[in-house]
């Protein structure tokens, strides 16, 4: 099967995210660079850095510098299912510097991609089998910005 690969477009800063992105996650690294030619499409300047291919965990990802006609929007995230608080917590923190932290566990990074930070566990107290052990384990997430897991199933056990 042919491998489905994220472009991400940027304003003309995708060698510099995709340069932070492969610090920020394990297994990750750049892998090549292509420039633009002459009488480009956007008119970006002849040699500049039009493309970034890159992988993260192991994913592979490309960086489109196609100027500053399209922005990203919460339509689009990306989720990191941490293993721990503190994995969660290193995440939050890396990738909302500078950038904008939003409710439930999601921010946008200084780039202005959004990402939705939470320790693996939230997924299974709020899909919890009882439904009042969901419902507070829920209410509890509805009221953070960082997700917090020892709070919200301390919730969740009423």
């Amino acid at each position: 099967m042919t491998p489905i690969t994220p472009c991400l477009w940027f304003a003309g800063d995708g060698e510099r995210a995709a340069e932070f992105y492969t610090s920020v996650f394990p297994d990750s690294r750049v892998v090549g660079t292509t420039a633009y030619g002459p009488d480009n499409p956007g008119g970006m300047p002849e040699g500049s850095v039009m493309t970034v291919e890159f992988e993260i965990n192991g994913r592979p990802f490309v960086a489109l510098n196609g100027g500053p006609e399209f922005t990203f929007s919460e339509a689009i995230s990306f989720q990191i299912a941490c293993d721990s608080q503190e994995e969660a917590d290193r995440y939050w923190d890396v990738l909302g510097e500078g950038g904008e932290f939003g409710p439930c566990g999601w921010l946008k990074d200084k780039f202005g991609l959004s990402w939705q930070v939470f320790p693996a566990e939230l997924t299974t107290l709020i899909a919890d089998p009882d439904p009042q052990r969901a419902q507070r384990a829920m209410q509890a997430m509805l009221q953070q910005s960082k997700i917090d897991i020892a709070a919200i199933r301390a919730a969740a056990d009423g």
